[in-house]
C-alpha cells in the first residue's frame, strides 16, 4: 500500500523512540541463579574431590608404611640380637623377598666399614637400594625416613629406612622397600570411583538446582502472564496469591494501573469541559456575526468557522490521545464493523447504497477501546457513503507480522466507487483535514482524525485509488 512520506517518517521516528525507551536487557534471573549455583557446586565438588583424594593418598601411604615398619622392626631386632646369618638372611615370612626383582626388598648396610658392607634380600638380585638421605628425604621424629625412590630396573619403590648404632657391635642402615604399584593402583581405583561418584552427584545437584530455580521463579512467570492479559484487555488488574517478595511489586503495579485509569478519566473530563467552555462563546460570536452585514461581519463568520474546525480538530486529538493512555481493552472487530455498516445504511438510506462487509477472521480483536475503533472506521465508512455512487466495500483481515514490524495487526480497507481524489488532494486532506468540497455536510476533519488516532495507536493510514475508481482508505491497527 502507498504511505505518505510524512506518515512513514513519523512511524519510523515512533519506532526509534520506542526502541530507545525500551530498557536494556541483561542476563535473566534464572540464568544468573542457575549459573552461580552450578559454579559453586562445581567448585565445592572440585575442592572436596581434591581434599578426599589427598587424604586417601596419605591414608594408603600410612597403611603401606605400617607394613614396611613391621618388617623394619623385625630386621632391627634381628640385627640387634645378631640373629641373622650374612650368607642366609631369610625372607622374614614374606616370600616376595625371595623372588628376584619382585619389588619387595630389604637391605642391611654396615656403615662403620670402609667401604660400607651391604647385605640384601635375594629379590634384589645383586642390586642395592638407594639411600633416602642422599635423595633429600627428611628424617622423622622417630628417626626413620619414608619416601619414594627408583629401584632395580627403574621400579618405583616405597622405601622406609632407619639407622641403628650398636656401639662396638657396629652402626647399621636398615632399609625396607615395597613396590609402589600397589599404592598407585589403590589410589587410582579410589580416584576413578571418586570421580564417577562426584560427576553423578554434580549432575544431580545441577539438575536439582535447575528445578529449584524454575520452581522459585514460577510466580514471576505467572505475573508476566497476567500482565500480558492486562495489556491484551482480558484482565484489568493482577490477582491471586503471590510470594511475600513479589507481593509488594504486584501491589505497586495494580496501583499504577488504577492511577493510569484515573488519569485517563480525568483527561477525558477536562477535554469535555474545555470543549463546552470554548464552543459556547464561539457560538455567541458566530451568532452575532450572522446578525450583522458587511465585510467585518463576513470576516468574523469566516474566522469563527475556521476556529470551530481547529477547536474540533485539536480537542479530538487530545481526547483520542487520552483514550489510548490506558492499555488493556480490546474490541471484537466483526460485530463493530457490521454494526457500523447497518448504522451507515440507515443514515444514507436515501442514497440506496450497497454496503458490503467482509471480515476474513471472526476472532480478530482490535487492541484498543471500542469507541475509538468505531470512530476511525465510522469516519471512513461515512466519508465513503457521502461520495460513493452505488457501492461501498469494507474488508478486514489480519496483517502478516513481517509487514507490521513483527507485531499482531489488522488491516481495514474501505473502498467506494465515487469520483476519488488526486494524489495532491489526498496529501492535502491528510495534512490539514481541509474540506475539498463544501457541498457535503461535515467539518472536513474525519480523515485527518482517523490518521491522528491511527498514529496514536501505533498504526498507519493511507489513501489511494480504489479498484472501482473511487477512494481507497487503508487503515492499519494493532490487534490481539
Amino acid at each position: 500500500m502507498t504511505i505518505p512520506a510524512d506518515g512513514a517518517a513519523s512511524s519510523a521516528q515512533a519506532t526509534r523512540a520506542e526502541e530507545a525507551a525500551r530498557p536494556a536487557k541483561t542476563a535473566s534471573i534464572a540464568a544468573r541463579l542457575f549459573g552461580s549455583a552450578a559454579l559453586w557446586t562445581v567448585a565445592m565438588l572440585l575442592i572436596g574431590g581434591v581434599t578426599l583424594s589427598s587424604y586417601y593418598t596419605r591414608s594408603v601411604e600410612r597403611g603401606f608404611d605400617q607394613r614396611l615398619h613391621v618388617y623394619l622392626k623385625t630386621l632391627v631386632g634381628a640385627v640387634a640380637a645378631g640373629a641373622f646369618d650374612k650368607d642366609d638372611p631369610g625372607s622374614f615370612g614374606e616370600p616376595r623377598f625371595e623372588l628376584p626383582l619382585s619389588g619387595w626388598y630389604w637391605q642391611i648396610t654396615r656403615l662403620d666399614r670402609d667401604p660400607p658392607e651391604a647385605t640384601t634380600s635375594k629379590s634384589l638380585f645383586e642390586e642395592q637400594l638407594p639411600r633416602l638421605a642422599e635423595l633429600g628425604v627428611e628424617e622423622t621424629l622417630v628417626g626413620t625416613r619414608e619416601g619414594y625412590a627408583l629401584g632395580p630396573e627403574s621400579q618405583r619403590l616405597r622405601v622406609v629406612e632407619r639407622i641403628i648404632d650398636l656401639g662396638t657391635d657396629g652402626r647399621f642402615l636398615i632399609s625396607i622397600a615395597g613396590a609402589a604399584d600397589e599404592i598407585d593402583e589403590d589410589i587410582q581405583n579410589f580416584n576413578v570411583a571418586l570421580l564417577v561418584s562426584f560427576l553423578l552427584l554434580g549432575l544431580g545437584l545441577v539438575t536439582t538446582t535447575g528445578f529449584q530455580v524454575r520452581f522459585g521463579l514460577r510466580p514471576l512467570a505467572g505475573m508476566r502472564a497476567q500482565l500480558a492479559e492486562v495489556r491484551s484487555g482480558s484482565r484489568a488488574r493482577l490477582d491471586g496469591a503471590f510470594p511475600e517478595e513479589i507481593a509488594p511489586l504486584v501491589d505497586e503495579l495494580n496501583g499504577l494501573l488504577e492511577s493510569n485509569r484515573e488519569i485517563v478519566e480525568r483527561a477525558r473530563t477536562h477535554v469535555g469541559n474545555l470543549a463546552h467552555g470554548l464552543k459556547t462563546p464561539l457560538s455567541v460570536i458566530a451568532n452575532e456575526a450572522n446578525a450583522g452585514d458587511g465585510a467585518f461581519a463576513e470576516k468574523v463568520r469566516e474566522q469563527a468557522v475556521l476556529m470551530r474546525r481547529q477547536i474540533d480538530h485539536h480537542l479530538e486529538r487530545a481526547r483520542l490521545s487520552a483514550g489510548v493512555a490506558f492499555a488493556g481493552e480490546t474490541t471484537p472487530v466483526q460485530p463493530a464493523v457490521e454494526a457500523l455498516a447497518r448504522t451507515m445504511a440507515k443514515i444514507h438510506r436515501d442514497r440506496d447504497l450497497a454496503i458490503d462487509v467482509a471480515v476474513s477472521d471472526d476472532s480478530l480483536r482490535f487492541r484498543g477501546e471500542r469507541q475509538d475503533f468505531e470512530e476511525m472506521v465510522g469516519n471512513l465508512v461515512d466519508n465513503a457513503c457521502k461520495w460513493a455512487s452505488a457501492r461501498v466495500a469494507i474488508s478486514v483481515a489480519p496483517l502478516a507480522p513481517a509487514a507490521a514490524g513483527g507485531r499482531s495487526a489488522l488491516r481495514v480497507v474501505v473502498d467506494d466507487d465515487g469520483p476519488g481524489l488526486t494524489a495532491a488532494q489526498r496529501a492535502e486532506v491528510l495534512a490539514r483535514g481541509k474540506r475539498l468540497d463544501e457541498s457535503k455536510p461535515g467539518s472536513g476533519l474525519g480523515l485527518a482524525i482517523v490518521a491522528d488516532l491511527a498514529r496514536v495507536y501505533g498504526g498507519g493510514f493511507a489513501l489511494s485509488e480504489a479498484p472501482e475508481g473511487g477512494l481507497r482508505c487503508d487503515l492499519t491497527l494493532p490487534a490481539v
